[in-house]
């Protein structure tokens, strides 16, 4: 197995994979279910290499993406079922999911002083697994609504859920195919899904959340992706945001936010870097937001705009 894994990792950095050694090693986890610690101890050994995977090594070379091979994708404390048909969860988007926690953290907070209703442990935070029951959220009165639109795989709803467990969470899906893994992977949390429009969704929520958080698809109509993974695998209908400048469903995602929250709900969403400095002006130019921010991600891009919602109107153009 020591071996394969050598020559799978030299067979996937010949094909430009960013991470062959990783990815090597993952393949061959995935068919052995050992764990890498325990993996990378075979590989000090004599092992025989698992079954069936040089074709597994042959697919990723081709630049089939690692996540389907697996099925599975990891995001922030989940474990989500992916495959073609579904956008996969990015690195960047922990960070955006990050901001709206830190921000429901921040309303229970207020709360628990203001009424004592919310008790001692309102979020789990990042990397605290465990805690409360979170089968019980939804039920608690007055608990802070989020909502997650074009949720995808699932990745940010299911973490707000299962790291905010007082929170009620919705979250809607316009693709069948997303949709059914977004059904798989949220089963065992307390979200409300839907299959449905950005646009369009929870109506019966206008100005009752609290949080309303999107990565919505972004890019421009002319541009290709530069990963293959991307380019070849990734769904267009989760990748292209709509005209030349791929703003239209940012837009719509801004208005829809505007539309369910309430004075003082905040308002985050992922975009490209180069779409930072217009999609703030977007915000501004509506007059429906407040504290307008740009947000980097961990490789110092910008990726994520944030506002909270004015007390006014405002009129979104």
């Amino acid at each position: 197995m020591a071996q394969a894994v050598a020559e799978a990792t030299a067979v996937l950095s010949a094909a430009g994979v960013p991470s062959p050694r990783v990815d090597a090693e993952l393949l061959a986890d995935h068919l052995l279910g050992v764990g890498l610690g325990r993996l990378r101890a075979l590989l000090l050994g004599d092992a025989p290499e698992p079954n069936n995977y040089w074709a597994l090594v042959e697919q990723r070379a081709r630049r089939v993406p690692l996540q389907h091979l697996t099925g599975t994708a990891y995001f922030r404390h989940l474990e989500l079922a992916v495959g073609p048909g579904v956008f996969i969860p990015r690195p960047e988007t922990e960070s955006v999911v990050q901001l709206a926690v830190d921000r429901l953290a921040e309303v229970l907070a207020q709360a628990s002083s203001a009424t004592g209703s919310y008790g001692s442990s309102e979020a789990r935070g990042p990397g605290v697994p465990g805690g409360q029951d979170v089968q019980d959220s939804p039920d608690m009165p007055g608990a802070p609504v989020v909502v997650d639109l074009g949720t995808g795989s699932g990745a940010i709803a299911g973490s707000v859920a299962y790291e905010v467990p007082r929170a009620r969470v919705y979250a809607v899906e316009l693709s069948a195919k997303a949709y059914a893994f977004a059904q798989r992977n949220l089963a065992a949390l307390p979200v409300s899904l839907v299959q449905g429009d950005l646009r369009t969704a929870f109506p019966e929520l206008d100005g009752r959340c609290e949080v309303v958080v999107s990565n919505p698809p972004y890019i421009p109509a002319g541009a290709v992706p530069r990963e293959p993974e991307v380019a070849n695998h990734d769904p267009q209908l989760a990748l292209y945001g709509g005209g030349a400048d791929g703003m239209e469903l940012p837009a719509a995602a801004a208005a829809t936010a505007a539309r369910l929250l309430k004075p003082g709900g905040y308002f985050v969403l992922e975009h490209a870097e180069v779409q930072a400095e217009q999609m703030a002006s977007l915000l501004a130019a509506s007059g429906c937001w407040i504290d307008i921010r740009t947000h980097r991600d961990l490789n110092g891009r910008d990726r994520a705009t944030s506002g909270v919602r004015s007390a006014g109107t405002g009129e979104w153009r």
